[in-house]
């Protein structure tokens, strides 16, 4: 029996309606930018598997690390223990975050690091005798899939059953350069009905709103009117942290500088689950105190699990070298190619880019999971790339060390398979 077949009998996958896609492609193993299903098939991995494996799949650097840090210890509890590796990730973090952030918060995903990082703000306030129960977010944004997160988050196709039970969230529309007084009217309209806690966005791109980019004056604007307003600001860097949008971090494109911010995906390059909510000593500040009860009482069994820890630690040092970043500037300076050769394709709405990443509109109406989207799906593996459209959007988020040749076959599928929309 296949894999495929032995998934069928108890697997239940994310983000699958299994009666309509009743298979699912049976991967056994992966290198550099490859994946190798059991048949064989080879595929380039052009999303770094969501946006996790910015250094390859199975980096011989970072294994490596994380094999000799197996053997010296695995696991501890976080609570009233620590250990080097969490020592000196949060070192080398401090010293490449927003200058502002200064303390580390440990949890397992981006959907927990946002969980914690709305905690904070809302405790924040709490903690200092005033309650404020409403927090601000963009529309169309994506946070994740815990209560928490998916109240913030503005993507009903994911959240529609549960909205009845979320926090209360007020959103805005994203700054597009034209827009700037509307928004800034808008928010004084809620600041005046409404006790605002904190405000929580992707800085400059929104992922899931299919790599949805947005004017970062306009942003620098809002944070600001936060600042003044005493409105904790949340910069969720789940997906555009680590060196995509051509920085370190998204948020180090902004004049004004998040008071917390969310990170997973490619802290640890694709290898351990990890999240650390980061934040400046202001908020910090605000927990620490002889009261028991103005702690941040939030734990996960696994937070800064040593392995994890020594992972993002490598990544990070990756990261930093200068083979990494003349990478991600070529990959940059190849999109932008692509982008003058493509963008005036009849079948191509609109282009966009930012670092790394790179999205088409494709000038057709489809459904987020619809069947021209499992055609195009379909169409790219056949042709051995791992693409996975969002709605008419086809975006493109390679590792870093993907080659020349691996990135050019990228692009021509994606020009070939505008043939069959």
């Amino acid at each position: 029996m296949t894999l495929k077949d032995r998934d069928k009998k108890h697997l239940w996958h994310p983000l699958t309606q299994h009666k309509l896609h009743p298979n699912n492609i049976a991967i056994t193993k992966a290198k550099g930018c490859v994946l190798t299903d059991e048949d064989g098939n080879n595929y380039i991995d052009a999303i770094a598997s969501w946006y996790t494996s910015m250094f390859g799949h199975c980096n011989p650097f970072i294994t490596s690390r994380v094999a000799a840090q197996m053997q010296q210890l695995d696991q501890i509890v976080f609570s009233g223990f620590t250990h080097e590796p969490a020592v000196k990730l949060s070192e080398a973090l401090v010293k490449i975050l927003p200058e502002n952030q200064n303390k580390i918060f440990f949890s397992d995903n981006g959907s927990t690091a946002v969980d914690v990082a709305i905690k904070m703000a809302l405790q924040f306030h709490f903690n200092q005798g005033e309650k404020r129960n409403t927090l601000i977010a963009f529309e169309d944004g994506f946070h994740g899939d815990t209560f928490g997160s998916m109240s913030v988050s503005g993507l009903s196709v994911y959240n529609g059953p549960f909205e009845d039970y979320f926090l209360n969230v007020v959103r805005i529309p994203t700054p597009n350069g034209n827009n700037h007084d509307i928004i800034i009217q808008k928010l004084e309209a809620i600041i005046s009905e409404n006790k605002v806690a904190g405000f929580i966005y992707e800085p400059l791109v929104q992922g899931a709103a299919a790599m949805k980019m947005h004017d970062s004056n306009g942003l620098d604007l809002i944070l600001q009117f936060c600042k003044t307003h005493k409105i904790v600001t949340i910069a969720d860097e789940v997906m555009t942290g680590f060196g995509k949008t051509g920085k370190h971090f998204a948020s180090q494109y902004l004049k004004t500088k998040p008071d917390i911010v969310c990170l997973s995906k490619a802290l640890t390059a694709g290898l351990m689950p990890m999240a650390l909510t980061t934040c400046s000593q202001k908020i910090y500040d605000a927990f620490y105190s002889d009261q028991l009860s103005k702690g941040l009482f939030h734990g996960h069994t696994y937070s800064a699990n040593p392995l994890a820890c020594i992972a993002a630690l490598a990544s990070i040092e990756l990261l930093q070298t200068q083979e990494i970043q003349d990478r991600i500037k070529a990959i940059t300076a190849s999109h932008q190619v692509f982008d003058e050769h493509i963008k005036t394709h009849p079948k191509v709405k609109s282009t966009r880019q930012l670092g790394i990443i790179y999205a088409i509109d494709l000038n057709v109406e489809m459904e987020r999971y619809g069947n021209l989207r499992d055609r195009l799906f379909k169409f790219y593996m056949s042709k051995g790339v791992f693409l996975r459209p969002l709605g008419n959007t086809v975006y493109i988020q390679a590792p870093y060390v993907i080659s020349k040749t691996e990135l050019e076959k990228v692009y021509k599928t994606i020009e070939e398979s505008l043939a069959i929309i």
